[in-house]
């Protein structure tokens, strides 16, 4: 299978006007005639990497990648006071990446998520499925009440000792209860010590839960302060509000894709994840195609993802 692309440049750039005080940052690289694609990183609030261009021919392809709200170079940073959280929600994004598409002048394009950015790319397709071409899927989740407590609370039957630092990273009373909601609040809390802590208790946690190899060091950006507040505050704001999807309408309303060509990505030792939920989603989705990667988990950097998605991506490309 095809390695990752080299290493491509941005031909374009720019930070768009979205609305309540959001300036969403966008770039394009590839080919500027090229067979368009939208990238959707995950978190909430990742931000994209150059690293997830490469997964996208620059010959065959018009990549257009963006930081949602709040996260990377848009502006204003979840880690920031000015940031208002209230105008960060589902909803939002997806109005957002249809004035993105709309500013860019495409009129359909594939779309690629990963992580959360599945959700959201599942979300995206389904309420506009005329501006779909194909849809390529890695690490898939649907942000539903069930995977939000697995990943903060069940899961830590396979990882008791970092899951006891996670959980008494928040007061006592507050250990039985939803520890998306206590840590929420410690996150929103404007003492610096406070936040600070809980927003590297909360990183850790996560880094734990994906990493395949228990010496596998969490990526450079988990170093920085603000990201991994930014990255805190959005993902448990989503997660209180289980991504306002309704809960299960996503797999619902996978009717809605039917024609669609889609590829779903998944690692087979995804423990933060489990692969049910992409096989469920497998089920009810006639004309997408579920590739189970034996050696991989959650990150798209396993062995094994990341030439599925590039597999994935040149048969598109080579179906025009």
């Amino acid at each position: 299978m095809t390695a990752l692309y080299p290493e491509v440049e941005a031909f374009d750039s720019g930070w768009l006007e979205v609305g309540e005080g959001h300036q969403v940052y966008w770039e394009t690289c590839g080919a500027r005639a090229g067979k368009p694609a939208l990238v959707l990183h995950g978190g909430p609030g990742s931000g994209c990497t150059p690293k997830a261009r490469r997964h996208f021919d620059p010959g065959a392809y018009r990549v257009v990648l963006f930081d949602q709200r709040g996260a990377g170079r848009s502006r204003p940073h979840a880690s920031t006071a000015a940031h208002d959280l209230a105008s960060n929600t589902t909803g939002h994004l997806l109005a957002d990446i249809e004035r993105l598409r709309r500013h860019l002048e495409i009129d359909r394009w594939l779309v690629f998520g990963g992580s959360w950015g599945s959700t959201l790319a599942l979300a995206y397709a389904e309420r506009h499925p005329e501006r779909v071409t194909e849809v390529v899927l890695a690490g898939v989740v649907t942000t539903t009440a069930w995977e939000i407590d697995w990943i903060t609370r069940g899961v830590g039957i396979f990882f008791p000792e970092p899951w006891a630092r996670f959980r008494d990273g928040v007061p006592e009373a507050e250990r039985a209860g939803s520890l998306v909601e206590a840590y929420h609040r410690l996150l929103m809390n404007p003492d610096p010590a406070i936040h600070g802590k809980a927003a590297r208790d909360w990183c850790d946690w996560e880094a734990a839960v994906v990493a395949l190899h228990p010496d596998r060091a969490p990526p450079p950006r988990y170093r920085d302060p603000a990201f991994r507040l930014g990255f805190a505050r959005l993902v448990t704001h989503y997660w209180r509000h289980e991504a306002w999807l309704g809960d299960g309408a996503l797999l619902r309303d996978a009717d809605r894709l039917s024609g669609i060509p889609g590829v779903l990505i998944h690692g087979r030792l995804d423990i933060g994840s489990p692969p049910v939920t992409a096989w469920r989603l497998a089920q009810r989705w006639r004309g997408s195609e579920l590739v189970i990667v034996d050696q991989a988990g959650h990150d798209a950097g396993d062995p094994g993802m990341q030439a599925h998605i590039v597999a994935a991506t040149d048969r598109f490309a080579a179906a025009g």
